[in-house]
């Protein structure tokens, strides 16, 4: 119970938990964000809690920095699915999520693919507070007085808006980023992404996410950022997103609404934790 895996998927990374014997314990709060903690626990953008399941090869629970839960991640999938798929001998293994079913498997390069499941651009769906055409959001409706720009919004198990700028190196997100966060528009907050083109026609993506902050890379965030450009009719239906911390990608089904990503994970240690952190983690489960 107090092992622990580390991993990251382009410098988006994640502390695993396998906790497929036990069902029912939880993460405390204190705990994850003692253990999400860079200088005094491990260090990562989320926990991934790995769980069995009677109807996937397992579960996969999702917690942010701050501890509280995520519907979906991307690069964290990506991760567990390669470790996962070593110990079972398998080329494609079955996720479930918060966020629904989610299948993965081993790409011919060695790259880990998933697939994110089906896009939701329905309003009520991402969820916004009030009806809107989500391929075009005001982002003064957040609050914000950004220079008219709108976002692309839509859910992949967790609400994203997407803002397409001439230059993405260009903005302030640090400042942006908590304001679009937690801005009245967004009920359950939300996840921003700024794109640009780059002239070989691939799309620079930076990216804020809720309840963590600026991360080197975001598998959902680049998922959102894929689908808005081919919704916005700005790229393909297949399209390569470099992030921070290295490219991953994103082809979107339309007929399906279902969206894929294809990138490389790393693997960074193993261990086990603190006598001090297992008894936080130990805290408020009997």
């Amino acid at each position: 119970m107090n092992k622990f895996t580390k991993m990251h998927g382009l410098g988006n990374d994640f502390v695993i938990l396998d906790w497929r014997d036990d069902r029912r314990r939880k993460v405390p709060e204190a705990a994850a964000r003692r253990l999400a903690d860079r200088r005094l626990g491990i260090g990562c953008d989320q926990i991934l809690v790995l769980r069995a399941c009677d109807t996937a090869d397992l579960r996969m629970d999702i917690l942010n920095q701050d501890g509280s839960p995520s519907g979906a991640c991307g690069n964290g999938t990506r991760c567990v699915a390669d470790m996962m798929m070593h110990e079972l001998q398998q080329d494609r293994i079955q996720i479930e999520t918060d966020g629904g079913m989610l299948a993965a498997w081993r790409a011919a390069d060695g790259d880990i693919a998933v697939d994110m499941g089906p896009v939701k651009t329905a309003w009520q769906d991402v969820p916004l507070a009030s009806a809107a055409d989500t391929l075009h959001v005001p982002l003064d409706m957040a609050g914000l007085d950004y220079g008219g720009l709108d976002a692309v919004c839509h859910s992949l198990g967790n609400p994203h808006a997407v803002v397409f700028v001439d230059d993405a190196e260009r903005v302030d997100i640090e400042r942006i980023g908590p304001l679009v966060e937690t801005a009245s528009l967004f009920p359950d907050r939300v996840n921003l992404s700024v794109v640009s083109r780059r002239d070989d026609g691939s799309f620079r993506m930076r990216v804020w996410e809720r309840g963590v902050g600026i991360t080197m890379a975001c598998g959902s965030g680049a998922c959102a950022s894929g689908v808005a450009i081919a919704r916005r009719g700005l790229g393909e239906d297949e399209n390569r997103i470099v992030m921070d911390g290295g490219a991953v990608t994103i082809s979107w089904n339309r007929d399906t609404s279902h969206v894929l990503m294809t990138g490389p994970v790393s693997y960074v240690a193993t261990g086990q934790l603190s006598a001090e952190i297992t008894a936080l983690l130990e805290a408020d489960n009997g």
